[in-house]
């Protein structure tokens, strides 16, 4: 399959040029190159030991690369490091997080770290406070707050000095539904002043999130690109759901009949006197006038016809692969 590639923007924030890391026989990544435009919110995908956080952290300047480049705003991060640190706000996986001190004295901490002046100290703290709604927090220790807000007082820190970039890595893991939701509004709105790169195993909280994916597999990248031109580069079959009124065994064999038809499978009683379908068809081939006459000659009025729009669950399927042994890497 031809995949999609990211032209080159001049306006692109963060360039990765054929990046690898190497642990010794092992290629954790391998020649990964892509780009994020300034103001994006790019979703960065794969699965446990894809190479993901090995990635991550050499873009941040954790670790390092074996080869390749990583620039941030211009600035390569192995050789102008303080000035990629300037512009990167990061939340690992495991915020990192000192338990034994208030939010207040982390935070003060964490400004320290970043060089933010003391006259601009306390309007900066009083600002990601508000952002991420831990003012009643401030005064008490890390360790006795809840996993939300332990994942706040973590984000606040990623936003101090009011980076360019923010990189999240799974920013609602262990969160309630509520809490859920809440992060992923924080995130859209903080889109609009920063460039987010944001790892997450839910897909539907990238789909929802980001306008754009990198999916990455065995360390290379496998695609990258928009969720609508990403569905129509996986394949040529599409899938819909129809609900027959007086549905028998002769629906099924119609249906199954109809030009471009390859799949079609019962879905149970979704309304009284109805039967819903699955149907599989050929991209290629519109069925929805087939299937009009071939019910209507069996006096079966179509009650609902309903497309079924592929995934990213779909697509991050398809483009990775099945085996399921773990690397070395976490993530």
């Amino acid at each position: 399959m031809q995949l999609n590639e990211t032209a080159i923007a001049q306006n692109a924030v963060i360039s990765v040029e054929n990046l690898s890391k190497r642990y010794g026989d092992k290629l954790a990544v391998d020649n990964v190159s892509f780009h994020v435009d300034r103001g994006e919110i790019v979703g960065f995908l794969g699965r446990n030991g894809a190479g993901k956080t090995t990635t991550m952290n050499m873009l941040t300047g954790y670790i390092s690369s074996s080869g390749g480049s990583a620039k941030v705003d211009g600035f390569d991060v192995l050789s102008d490091p303080f000035e990629v640190k300037k512009r990167i706000g990061y939340l690992p996986e495991q915020p990192p997080l000192y338990m034994d001190m208030t939010v207040n004295e982390y935070l003060t901490f964490c400004c320290n770290i970043k060089n933010v002046t003391k006259a601009q100290r306390a309007s900066q703290m009083d600002d990601v406070c508000e952002t991420m709604n831990i003012q009643d927090m401030r005064k008490r220790m890390i360790k006795n707050l809840s996993k939300g807000y332990k994942q706040r007082v973590g984000m606040a820190q990623a936003l101090l000095a009011n980076p360019q970039v923010l990189i999240l890595d799974e920013p609602t893991v262990g969160l309630d539904p509520r809490q859920i939701i809440e992060i992923r509004n924080l995130i859209k709105r903080l889109g609009k002043a920063h460039t987010i790169i944001l790892s997450s195993h839910i897909l539907n909280e990238v789909e929802d999130v980001c306008e754009r994916v990198i999916i990455i597999d065995r360390g290379q990248i496998v695609a990258q690109d928009t969720m609508a031109n990403l569905a129509r580069s996986i394949g040529n079959i599409s899938r819909m759901t129809v609900r027959v009124l007086g549905a028998d065994k002769q629906v099924m064999r119609a249906i199954h009949g109809v030009d471009g038809v390859t799949m079609v499978d019962e879905l149970g009683v979704k309304e009284e006197g109805c039967m819903d379908y699955i149907i599989e068809c050929t991209r290629a081939i519109d069925v929805r006038k087939g299937l009009f006459f071939a019910l209507a000659k069996l006096g079966k009025p179509i009650m609902q016809l309903r497309p079924h729009d592929v995934t990213l669950e779909d697509i991050f399927l398809q483009l990775t692969t099945a085996d399921n042994s773990e690397s070395e890497e976490k993530n």
